[in-house]
């Protein structure tokens, strides 16, 4: 019997994550309420919603969120809050792009690892506009069909019934340990 006789390579067909990215960006907001402002008290960053699209070796999150700054005017003596919505599109580059995936089957999802957050607001140098530094960040991943290769065994996994197997480092001393103690995150 020969060795092609005994085992075969075979193509599977499965759903996997094809593409994976993660960009970090910080960008400036230039909010103008409707008094001219002495200082700022709070700038908060609410309401975020996003969804993604693939946009060619990328996926692009389209998205929007309201600034809200609270400031004061008229020499200080008297505040209100600035509203503003702000739409945005951000393009996360593919770190890692499976050029096997079948781009019929592509499905894209995004993560915000770091909600949009006011990181610095200030009064414009002019004093009619309030400057707002907002810092993001978004994990994004590509899933779609692709083709795993896998080695078949003509005679099945029969060839293993009579065998032990042993793992380097089981020594399986697992009852003993302390679930609480593990850490959740990898």
């Amino acid at each position: 019997m020969s060795l092609s006789d005994k085992h075969q390579c075979r193509e599977i067909i499965t759903k996997a994550i094809c593409g994976k990215g993660r960009k970090f960006s910080t960008v400036t907001h230039t909010v103008t309420p409707p008094h001219n402002p002495t200082s700022i008290l709070g700038a908060w960053i609410i309401n975020h919603q996003y969804e993604a699209v693939a946009a060619g070796d990328g996926i692009e999150v389209i998205g929007t969120y309201d600034c809200n700054i609270w400031y004061s005017y008229d020499k200080n003596s008297q505040t209100d809050v600035a509203k503003e919505t702000v739409s945005y599109v951000e393009f996360v580059p593919l770190s890692y792009l499976d050029p096997k995936h079948r781009a019929s089957t592509v499905e894209v999802s995004a993560e915000a690892t770091q909600e949009p957050s006011c990181v610095e607001a200030s009064v414009s140098s002019g004093g009619g506009n309030v400057i707002i530094r907002v810092e993001r960040e978004f994990s994004v991943e590509l899933v779609a069909e692709t083709k795993v290769r896998v080695l078949v065994c003509s005679r099945g996994h029969g060839d293993y019934d009579d065998k032990e197997f042993e793992f380097a480092g089981d020594d399986g001393d697992y009852e003993d340990l302390d679930p609480d103690s593990l850490d959740d995150e990898l």
